[in-house]
C-alpha cells in the first residue's frame, strides 16, 4: 500500500454538505470486500496527540455500520476500544462484520486497521423504531438550566464559511461545585457541527457527527477536575500546533481559543503557586505541582437516547464529571442534551491518565 493518507485521490469538497459530512466521508473498497470502506479525506491529527483524533474512527466505524443496516433501524448503543494510535498519513480500512440480524436489533462489529493491524474495535447494537410497544417505563435526566450561546448578528457569518476551519465548533459553558472535591466537579461545553448538515444526509449524518464530537475534550476531564493543564505553558501548545500532520484542519480561531483557555488555566495556576508560597512562609506545607505527562483513551461508550430527536448542527449542551481516578486512569461519564432538552445520549470513557514523575522511572530488570 502506498505511504499516503488517502486510499484513493480525495474528490472535491462537496459544498451541499456540512464540513463534518466531508470530513467523515466514506469510500467503498470493494476489492477487498462488500462491507469494507476507507476514510475518503485524510484524517486530524490534534496537538499532542499520539495519534489521530479518536472522534474520526468513533464516527466513521458507525457511519461504515451504518451502511450495512435498513434505514427503519437506529444505533443505541456503541462500544468501543483504541487499540493503537493512528496514523493520519496512512488510509484506515473499516472492515464491516454482519454479526447478528434481528426482527428487533441488530448487531454489527467494526474493525479500523492500518497496514493489517486493528487500531480501533467496535461493537454496535441497533434497534428497530417503535418496537418497544405502546405501554413504555420512561425517564430521564433533566437538562441543567442554561443560556444558549448568541447567534451571529444578521449579514454576519460563521467563521468556516470565511476561512476554512475544523468541523464542529465548542464554547465553556462553566464549572460546577468548583470549590468541592474533583469528583462532585462537572465541566459544561456548548458544541454543533459547523454549517448545516444535509437533508441528503439524513439522520445517519446527524449520528456520526455527534459521535465525531463525543471525544472532544472527553478524557481531559480528570485532568480539569484537579486543575491541572494539559499544556504547561503557552509555548508548549505552540510546539504541538507547529507538529500538526495536517495543520489545517485548525483555524486562527481554534488557536486564539486554546491559547485563551490556557491563560485563564496559567492564572489558576500562578494562584495556586502564590498559596504554595504564602504555605511556605507560614509553615504550611506547599501543595504538590502536578503536571500531566501521559493522558491517552482506552475505551469509548456511547448510549443513544433519542436518534431521531435533534440536530448535530445545533447548539447541544454536554456535562461531564470524573467520579473515578487511580492507578494511572480515569473515568470520565458525558450527558449530552439536544437544546429543547432532550437527553439524547450518555457517554462513557476511561483513559491513561498519568503524570509527570519527580524521579525517572526504574529500569527494569
Amino acid at each position: 500500500m502506498a505511504e499516503s493518507a488517502t486510499l484513493f485521490k480525495p474528490p472535491p469538497l462537496d459544498a451541499t454538505k456540512a464540513p463534518v459530512e466531508n470530513v467523515l466521508e466514506l469510500t467503498p473498497v470493494i476489492d477487498v470486500g462488500k462491507d469494507v470502506f476507507t476514510n475518503t479525506r485524510p484524517l486530524w491529527h490534534p496537538p499532542g496527540a499520539r495519534g489521530i483524533y479518536g472522534g474520526a474512527a468513533i464516527a466513521q466505524s458507525l457511519a461504515a455500520a451504518l451502511r450495512t443496516v435498513p434505514a427503519d433501524f437506529a444505533v443505541h448503543s456503541m462500544h468501543c476500544y483504541f487499540l493503537l494510535a493512528g496514523d493520519s498519513e496512512i488510509p484506515i480500512l473499516y472492515h464491516v462484520e454482519r454479526v447478528r440480524d434481528g426482527r428487533s436489533y441488530i448487531t454489527r462489529t467494526v474493525q479500523a486497521k492500518q497496514r493489517g493491524r486493528p487500531i480501533f474495535t467496535t461493537t454496535l447494537s441497533f434497534n428497530k423504531a417503535n418496537s418497544g410497544g405502546k405501554k413504555k417505563l420512561e425517564h430521564a435526566s433533566s437538562m441543567p438550566a442554561v443560556t444558549l450561546p448568541e447567534e451571529p448578528g444578521p449579514g454576519s457569518k460563521r467563521r468556516f464559511e470565511e476561512s476554512g476551519g475544523g468541523p464542529f465548533e465548542s464554547q465553556k459553558a462553566g464549572v460546577i461545585d468548583r470549590n468541592r472535591p474533583p469528583q462532585e466537579r462537572k465541566t459544561r461545553r456548548f458544541m454543533r457541527s459547523r454549517g448545516r448538515i444535509s437533508d441528503a444526509g439524513g439522520h445517519q449524518a446527524h449520528l456520526s457527527a455527534l459521535a465525531y464530537m463525543t471525544d472532544s475534550y472527553f478524557i481531559g476531564t480528570v485532568s480539569r477536575v484537579h486543575n491541572i493543564p494539559r499544556f504547561s505553558s503557552p509555548e508548549e501548545l505552540k510546539k504541538a500546533l507547529n507538529a500538526l500532520k495536517n495543520p489545517s484542519d485548525l483555524d486562527d480561531e481554534d488557536i486564539a481559543r486554546a491559547l485563551k483557555e490556557l491563560k485563564e488555566e496559567e492564572t489558576a495556576d500562578l494562584r495556586r503557586r502564590l498559596e504554595g508560597a504564602l504555605h511556605r512562609v507560614t509553615n504550611q506545607p506547599p501543595q504538590e505541582h502536578k503536571e500531566v505527562g501521559m493522558m491517552v483513551s482506552l475505551d469509548h461508550s456511547i448510549h443513544f437516547h433519542n436518534p431521531w430527536a435533534f440536530r448535530a448542527d445545533e447548539w447541544m449542551l454536554t456535562e461531564m464529571e470524573s467520579p473515578w481516578a487511580g492507578e494511572g486512569r480515569g473515568l470520565v461519564l458525558q450527558k449530552i442534551w439536544s437544546k429543547d432538552g432532550t437527553l439524547i445520549a450518555t457517554c462513557t470513557q476511561e483513559g491513561v491518565v498519568r503524570l509527570k514523575q519527580d524521579e525517572p522511572p526504574r529500569s527494569k530488570l
